[in-house]
């Protein structure tokens, strides 16, 4: 593909062709400007200003694509300003809430699909092939991972959702103590740059 090196040309066949990582990448430099750009200032006081509920709404953005990088930012700001073990604990039953609903969809609305999806030959393949204890344990390890990083927690959520031996109070255990260590560690570092 030729674009005669037109950034132009370039960004609108890119903006065209991949619409949702172009939003993804505009949702990094929101992010990147309300922490670092000073011109923000009055957006920085608003967010102050709500407190702990700000937090806690902050948490629920936290768990999703499109909101992630903006939550991470607004808690890095809130770092300055609040408890930090206190402001993770209620960013946390934040984001167990926005986890709980992305479960409880997937769970209920893509049933059918994980059905089918489960009689594949390739998910038989790979059941025959890894032993028990590898089964039992990575699904559970890598989805913990994503839910615990500021990556988007859909993908986690969707893997714990689609387990069938994943119920709905250990996944909200899982999910509130992941997305507060997450969360904490956010914190942590917002208090070290400030």
């Amino acid at each position: 593909m030729q674009f005669d090196h037109h950034p132009v040309k370039f960004a609108r066949v890119y903006m065209s062709r991949y619409p949702k990582f172009l939003l993804l990448f505009i949702t990094f430099v929101i992010a990147y400007l309300l922490f670092s750009s000073r011109e923000f200032g009055p957006f920085q006081d608003f967010i102050v200003g709500l407190g702990y509920a700000g937090t806690f709404v902050t948490g629920i953005l936290f768990v999703y694509g499109f909101t992630a990088a903006p939550a991470t930012a607004i808690f890095l700001i809130l770092a300055q300003h609040q408890n930090i073990y206190l402001a993770s604990a209620i960013g946390g039953i934040g984001a167990l809430v926005g986890d709980l609903f992305i479960f409880s969809f997937i769970r209920q609305s893509f049933a059918d699909e994980i059905a089918k999806l489960s009689r594949e030959r390739i998910v038989h393949y790979f059941n025959n092939k890894l032993p028990g204890m590898i089964k039992k344990y990575t699904l559970p390890v890598v989805a913990g991972f994503i839910i615990a990083s500021p990556l988007p927690d859909e993908i986690g959520v969707t893997m714990l959702a689609a387990s069938k031996i994943i119920s709905m109070k250990i996944f909200s255990i899982m999910s509130y103590l992941l997305n507060t260590i997450g969360i904490l560690a956010i914190y942590y570092i917002g208090n070290f740059i400030a």
